[in-house]
């Protein structure tokens, strides 16, 4: 599954990637979260338009979605059936602009966030689906959600699922729902490649929704070592002197 990820590619190069004539100024950020804000590329009137729209889809048939369970991702083996999706599938396609995506895996009973990004670097694309929800007063809601599909082996380790990456040369066949049926469009739905991510650990401050700094995607050792750097040299030395305490007088530290 994708339940947070970054986009810290600059404007300008994620227009160039994704080829939409608008001119978005927006920030780096490295824990998007459900039910934020994120840039998406949608076609309309056949043309690439880039768009914000509310992490979590809202189907269009829904009546009160205070009461309806967030959609962040779409199984890609059901999108054609699920009442959910299928509309979305068939008319309502998109891209959403990522540089990295976050998972976690069990080590000795926590969970150990990894940082996931291209080998080459860079910004890709997930597969999107996205809706309007229109309210009983006129108000509308865009909404988006990320299409899963089984994990490759490279990530297997963390989790049973991953987002579908569409490729640049796939772009128009997964975007254009008027020209390309769902059924046609759903042979994008398959794992990455084996070489096209690499991971590594990261800092468990990515857990807390609040934390987005540069710092979340600094590698897990790096991070350790310059928080040991900060620590004055009393603090280090107060450390030392009660580690040789606690093993002096038999008794075991508390901390």
């Amino acid at each position: 599954m994708c339940g947070r990820y970054v986009i810290t590619s600059s404007p300008a190069v994620i227009r160039a990637l994704f080829g939409y004539p608008e001119q978005p100024n927006f920030p780096a950020r490295y824990n998007v979260a459900p039910t934020q804000p994120i840039p998406l590329v949608r076609l309309h009137e056949g043309k690439r338009q880039f768009a914000l729209m509310r992490w979590g889809l809202i189907p269009a048939w829904v009546k009160d979605p205070k009461t309806f369970s967030l959609l962040i991702n779409a199984r890609g083996e059901s999108v054609n059936d699920k009442p959910a999706f299928r509309n979305a599938m068939r008319r309502r396609r998109c891209l959403i602009p990522a540089d990295g995506f976050y998972e976690w895996k069990d080590v000795s009973g926590r969970k150990q966030p990894y940082f996931v990004h291209l080998r080459a670097g860079g910004p890709f694309a997930f597969a999107g689906l996205w809706e309007t929800w229109t309210g009983p007063n006129g108000e509308e809601l865009d909404t988006a959600a990320i299409v899963t599909t089984r994990a490759n082996r490279t990530l297997a380790a963390f989790h049973d699922r991953m987002p579908v990456i569409v490729p640049l040369e796939a772009f128009d066949l997964w975007l254009d729902s008027a020209k390309v049926d769902a059924q046609t469009a759903t042979a994008l739905i398959a794992p990455a490649r084996e070489d096209l991510f690499e991971a590594y650990e990261i800092s468990a401050a990515v857990n807390r929704v609040a934390n987005d700094s540069p710092d979340l995607i600094a590698p897990a050792a790096a991070t350790d070592a310059e928080h040991a750097a900060a620590l004055p040299p009393a603090t280090k030395a107060s450390s030392r002197e009660a580690k040789s305490k606690a093993a002096n007088n038999g008794q075991g530290s508390l901390f």
